[in-house]
């Protein structure tokens, strides 16, 4: 018998996490999360990355990006801080400045966005993985990021396993359970009835998402989502297990316009209202 999750997650549950502000809040309350990645010809994906921290309620959002990205990404979301990375002087300070690093949409194998993983490693803040830094921590071994969120699709799962998709498909408990047990941090395996687990033993399952959310950049989405959670003060199990259902649950209302064609675009303005529950 397959191991089960704690818990099935509704959308119904977002209250547990998603309060009302206080009335004297402001923005310096509600973290600042630095976006990482966007190398060339992948500009479009750590847009969205910011632009779901932003809905999510991040009080301030950072982009550190190929220079040719910082015009078209200010153009698109000006409220997001874009700034070009070449170099380690360059990047720096943008890491000393930011609560949560949301590392890897758009981020490629080469050595510039090896560099930029590198450096969110040794940074000490807490991280969101996704992507081509999961892609990059496969090839890494020995690599525990200690504060962080993973987030691989069942694909990259495999790689961090070394194994076979197939394997992951067939017993996804199992597959989660053992991401957590060998980089020691929580893990959101993503697909139909995404899991997300701890290393203290919690689990649960997403019960919402679609099949019209099988497009590309949905998983860019939800780095930004839970790295904004994170900002906001949950800690990692929390900040993954809320975003996850989060992003699901905006799926779901989306997709009312019909499942085909679906874009991560269209989840934007359910991101908002449903994190915002009555």
């Amino acid at each position: 018998m397959h191991p089960q999750p704690n818990d099935i997650l509704e959308p119904g549950d977002l209250a547990r996490w998603l309060r009302p502000r206080a009335n004297d809040s402001h923005k310096g309350d509600h973290g600042h999360v630095l976006c990482v990645g966007g190398d060339a010809g992948s500009g479009g994906a750590i847009m969205l990355c910011a632009q779901a921290a932003l809905r999510t309620g991040a009080g301030l959002v950072s982009v550190a990006t190929r220079a040719a990205h910082v015009a078209p990404l200010l153009a698109r979301q000006p409220e997001a801080m874009v700034h070009a990375v070449d170099s380690g002087e360059d990047y720096a300070p943008l890491l000393q400045r930011a609560d949560v690093l949301a590392v890897g949409p758009g981020l490629g194998r080469g050595e510039w966005g090896r560099a930029l993983l590198d450096g969110a490693l040794r940074s000490g803040k807490p991280l969101v993985l996704d992507a081509d830094a999961l892609n990059l921590l496969a090839g890494a071994p020995g690599v525990s990021p200690a504060d962080a969120v993973l987030t691989p699709h069942p694909g990259e799962a495999a790689r961090l396993l070394r194994t076979g998709a197939h394997e992951v498909h067939d017993d996804r408990m199992t597959a989660v359970r053992a991401l957590v047990e060998r980089f020691g941090c929580v893990v959101v395996l993503k697909g139909a009835g995404t899991l997300v687990a701890a290393p203290d033993g919690r689990s649960v399952q997403v019960g919402a998402g679609n099949p019209g959310m099988a497009t590309g950049g949905m998983g860019d989405l939800l780095t930004g989502v839970i790295a904004a959670l994170r900002a906001q003060g949950l800690e990692a199990f929390d900040a993954a297990a809320c975003g996850a259902l989060l992003h699901a649950a905006a799926g779901d209302a989306a997709a009312a316009g019909g499942m085909r064609g679906l874009l991560p675009g269209d989840l934007l303005p359910e991101l908002r209202r449903l994190a915002n529950p009555q």
